[in-house]
């Protein structure tokens, strides 16, 4: 008799301990939404604060120096379009000049061999001894060039130009926000999936995790708002420098307005039909 007894009482321990066991195990299922939500938050967190500290960082190497400074023709090639357009203001340039043929079959044939300063020197070398050349690989060789670099030196101790290491630290930093909306919309999709208590109701889940989607939303309309585009060459004083020359190159004055236009416009300011063509020939085979 006392033997049953005590099988019966191990039998309800054992009985006890499983449902104890069912409700931790419930009890973890069910929390399980809190996880994910603790996980979108630490994502949209991080993303934003990044954001935030490389904003402000890039804000303080925009701060105008006070300096005068008067754009050259290269100079405002680089804050308008980069190296690429600095290389193509010394080609039309060049070609006007009649020092360089720029054929509208996409070609560059060098008439003079001189170079007046280092980027026509930089522009020749690109094209090499032979003296011709497809316009594609010289625009992008001379974009490379030392006298480049020396251009963008120049621009950014002028508190003029970006420095590369802020323009790739905001960019990189509104792809990280990008990616934490795209996560944090994930986790709130798998937190719908998993058992939530019977007394929350799932819409309540949903809206909590619309707060940290929010956040990354809110924070890339700001950031589209205050420092797009994420990779421009010039800080705010270089935009109103020329913001001033653009009001001026229309395009039909002397040669120096004419260059100045193609300078903050591209190559579609040019307005020779034929030297229009060979860059039109070029960007067709870039």
């Amino acid at each position: 008799m006392k033997r049953n007894v005590t099988y019966r009482q191990h039998s309800v321990r054992i009985v006890n301990e499983a449902w104890c066991f069912r409700d931790r195990v419930t009890y973890k299922q069910h929390m399980l939404w809190v996880l994910f939500l603790l996980a979108a938050w630490a994502v949209a967190g991080t993303a934003c604060t990044r954001l935030c500290l490389a904003a402000v960082r890039a804000a303080t190497d925009d701060t105008d120096t006070g300096r005068i400074h008067e754009l050259t023709l290269y100079e405002a090639a680089f804050l308008s379009g980069g190296p690429r357009r600095v290389a193509d203001v010394t080609l039309v340039a060049m070609a006007r000049q009649r020092r360089l043929l720029l054929a509208h079959t996409g070609w560059a044939t060098v008439v003079d061999p001189r170079g007046r300063d280092e980027m026509e020197r930089s522009v020749i070398g690109a094209i090499g001894p032979e003296g011709q050349s497809r316009i594609a690989p010289v625009r992008a060789t001379a974009a490379t060039a030392d006298a480049i670099h020396g251009i963008a030196d120049r621009l950014v101790r002028a508190g003029l130009a970006v420095p590369d290491s802020s323009r790739t630290t905001v960019a990189a930093a509104v792809r990280q926000v990008r990616s934490a909306a795209v996560a944090v919309l994930g986790l709130g999709l798998a937190a719908l999936l998993t058992p939530v208590p019977p007394d929350l109701p799932r819409h309540l889940v949903a809206l909590w995790f619309a707060l940290p989607l929010a956040l990354t939303l809110s924070c890339l309309a700001v950031a589209r708002i205050e420092i797009h585009p994420y990779s421009r060459w010039a800080s705010p004083a270089g935009q109103r420098l020329l913001g001033a020359l653009t009001r001026n190159a229309d395009g039909t004055a002397d040669d120096r307005t004419y260059l100045t236009s193609v300078a903050v416009r591209g190559v579609r300011a040019i307005g020779e039909p034929d030297l229009r063509a060979a860059f039109t020939h070029r960007e067709a085979h870039d």
